[in-house]
C-alpha cells in the first residue's frame, strides 16, 4: 500500500536538494531519519519533516505495521523561480535568482 507526502515552493535549489535525496532513496524510514539527522545540508530537517508526515499519512491509510515501510520514490522537481535585482555600479543592476523545489515522497511497505 503506497503513500505519499509532497511538499511545493520550498526555497532550495533542486540541485542541492537532491544530493540530499540521493542518500536517503530505499532506505527504510529509520535508516533514513537517522541519515538525515547527522546531514548538515539545510535540506535534512526539511526532508525529515516531510518524511515524518508521509509515515503520519501512512497510520492514517491503515498500514499494519509502519516499521515495515520504506522509501520507494523520492523525486525533487523544480518549482517557480523568483527573480530579484540588486543595484550595481554606474546604474546598472544584475538578477539574482532565488530557485524553489517540488518534492514528493512516496512510502511503500517492504
Amino acid at each position: 500500500m503506497e503513500t505519499q507526502a509532497k511538499l511545493k515552493n520550498v526555497r532550495l535549489s533542486p540541485r542541492k536538494a537532491r544530493l540530499v535525496v540521493d542518500m536517503v532513496r530505499g532506505k527504510a524510514i529509520q535508516d533514513a531519519l537517522n541519515i538525515l539527522r547527522f546531514s548538515p545540508q539545510k535540506t535534512a530537517p526539511i526532508l525529515t519533516k516531510l518524511l515524518n508526515s508521509a509515515v503520519a499519512n501512512a497510520e492514517q491509510k491503515g498500514v499494519s505495521d509502519v516499521d515495515q515501510l520504506y522509501i520507494k520514490t523520492v523525486t525533487v522537481d523544480q518549482g517557480p523561480v523568483l527573480k530579484r535585482f540588486l543595484p550595481r555600479a554606474m546604474g546598472r543592476a544584475s538578477r539574482i535568482r532565488k530557485p524553489t523545489s517540488h518534492i514528493t515522497v512516496v512510502l511503500d511497505v517492504k
